[in-house]
């Protein structure tokens, strides 16, 4: 190999990668803490306007005021809705709010940690509803609006559970089984349509989803964490926007993220057992 190859070969590693967010409109589902929080803290530093929904609506005014005090340009739309309530849909769709360039398909939960056998329906009903039903529905209608016009990306929160179903959490693992599968079949299904599909599978991240998991129980929720050094909002949001900046060319199929100290869902070491 010639000094002009190597040179060539130098020139193409340095030459601008990548993809710039600022001006680009997100829309980001459990917005109001955890995941989808951070999230929306990392898009509107990129410059993103941005869509946030959650049900919670002091939670996401006072979400859209501090974002607003970072950047004072960024234009925000916020929607309190349960995005289980059939309604839901609709009203985003009459608000313009899946016209967007980026979804982050956030929204989900586990409800218990019980053995099949002595578990509620309707707990399972709940997380099917929220993490599958609504879920499947918030990736049809950014999609749809994507494949319209021109492309997009984007990205939902799957879970380590997508790939370990663990003892306790039958339907919570199913869940995430489903969105997995789902979110496999979009992807191949709208490859030539400049729609990326990026999945991110987290294990152990410090938020919220544990106190909703045992119902405000907050010592039960705190025990889970113990001793770990648990990922938190901002260590997933940094790797959502890493993959979105991305070259266009480039697609994060999917990314398993774990704390070190987490091998597997039920394998955690622990400093202080």
């Amino acid at each position: 190999m010639n000094d002009t190859a190597i040179k060539n070969q130098i020139q193409s590693v340095l030459k601008p990668r990548g993809q710039v967010l600022r001006g680009k409109t997100a829309l980001i589902t459990g917005a109001s803490s955890g995941i989808g929080l951070a999230t929306a803290v990392r898009l509107a530093l990129e410059g993103c306007q941005l869509n946030l929904v959650a049900r919670r609506k002091e939670r996401l005014n006072e979400l859209k005021a501090e974002l607003l005090n970072l950047n004072p340009t960024l234009s925000v739309r916020t929607f309190a809705l349960d995005l289980t309530a059939p309604e839901s849909i609709q009203t985003l769709l009459d608000a313009g709010a899946f016209s967007v360039d980026i979804l982050v398909n956030n929204a989900g939960l586990a409800l218990g940690l019980s053995h099949v056998l002595n578990s509620d329906p309707n707990d399972w009903e709940k997380m099917l509803s929220t993490n599958v039903n609504s879920a499947f529905r918030i990736s049809q209608e950014a999609a749809k609006h994507m494949a319209n016009n021109g492309g997009g990306d984007i990205v939902v929160l799957s879970s380590v559970a997508a790939h370990s179903a663990y003892e306790n959490g039958a339907v919570y693992c199913a869940s995430k089984h489903a969105v997995r599968a789902f979110h496999e079949a979009l992807r191949l299904e709208t490859v030539s349509q400049n729609i990326r599909v990026i999945m991110l599978s987290p294990g152990m991240v410090e938020t919220e989803f544990s106190l909703v998991r045992f119902k405000g129980d907050f010592e039960r929720a705190q025990k889970v964490y113990d001793g770990v050094e648990a990922l938190d909002g901002g260590d997933i949001a940094d790797t959502l926007v890493y993959a979105l900046q991305l070259a266009r060319h480039i697609n994060i199929d999917e990314l398993i993220i774990k704390p070190r100290q987490q091998g597997n869902p039920w394998k955690v070491h622990r400093t202080n057992p």
